[in-house]
């Protein structure tokens, strides 16, 4: 009797052991490449991370910052591949330091073509990121690109024009559909977090649905330490919210 109970209580066990070893799966490895994407009649160098084999994923792209495809976004593209998703980050300053909207748009959408040409993407769950002017992309293209189905803005600029006094992000909000989760510090002197309050109350009053971190005395770009992905506990905590809000969304 006492043999069959201990029998049972050591498959309940196993059963339980093996449960918790499906929910944490070990990490996806990782392939990446560097490829061209044809955009307005030029070729842009970006960069793809992917998980090795399985899929079809859901896909993001990513825009890096006014200092470039900097080494830490490369390993931030392989870092969340290896939470599942294939990541195209486009090199959106290749011919022009400050390109005009429209040029960075088309580039968006030509980099969503190109994911969608790929077997291991799931074309119906993709992301749209971006950090400093890639922030103010962010939030000023997820509500006009229907193919994304939500979109994670660090350190954006809801109230600037970009390089060439364009439109303001917040002037869109009206016709944003897709959940957005919004990043940013206290202590960024490129964009006031007052802007980033003003901003959330504008999707509030829209009926927006968003979500916002905010990491007190973090400066602007506190992603990225000279060229590389920070250590930092913030940084590492950021990362984890935007693969958290990705996976729930996407």
């Amino acid at each position: 009797m006492k043999a069959s109970i201990l029998f049972s209580l050591m498959i309940a066990l196993i059963s339980i052991a093996g449960c918790l070893e499906m929910e944490n799966p070990a990490p996806t490895a990782v392939e990446n490449e560097s490829l061209e994407i044809s955009s307005g009649g030029q070729n842009y160098p970006a960069y793809l991370a992917a998980p090795a084999g399985g899929g079809p994923w859901p896909a993001v792209v990513l825009i890096h910052s006014f200092n470039g495809l900097e080494p830490g976004y490369r390993t931030m593209a392989e870092e969340l591949a290896g939470e599942g998703f294939v990541v195209i980050a486009p090199q959106w300053q290749t011919f022009n330091r400050t390109p005009a909207d429209a040029v960075v748009g088309q580039l968006i959408s030509d980099s969503v073509a190109a994911l969608k040409e790929r077997e291991d993407v799931d074309s119906e769950r993709l992301g749209l990121t971006g950090f400093c002017a890639g922030g103010r992309y962010t939030m000023l293209f997820l509500p006009q690109m229907k193919d994304f189905g939500s979109g994670l803005a660090w350190y954006g600029f809801p109230y600037s024009g970009g390089f060439n006094n364009e439109t303001l992000p917040a002037n869109l909000v009206s016709q944003l559909d897709s959940p957005m989760l919004i990043i940013h510090g206290t202590r960024d002197q490129a964009s006031p977090v007052e802007d980033i309050f003003r901003y959330a109350m504008a999707l509030d009053r829209g009926n927006k649905y968003f979500e916002m971190k905010i990491y007190q005395g973090e400066p602007h770009g506190f992603m990225i330490e000279d060229g590389q992905l920070s250590q930092s506990f913030p940084a590492q905590d950021a990362f984890a919210q935007m693969a958290s809000f990705f996976n729930r969304t996407l």
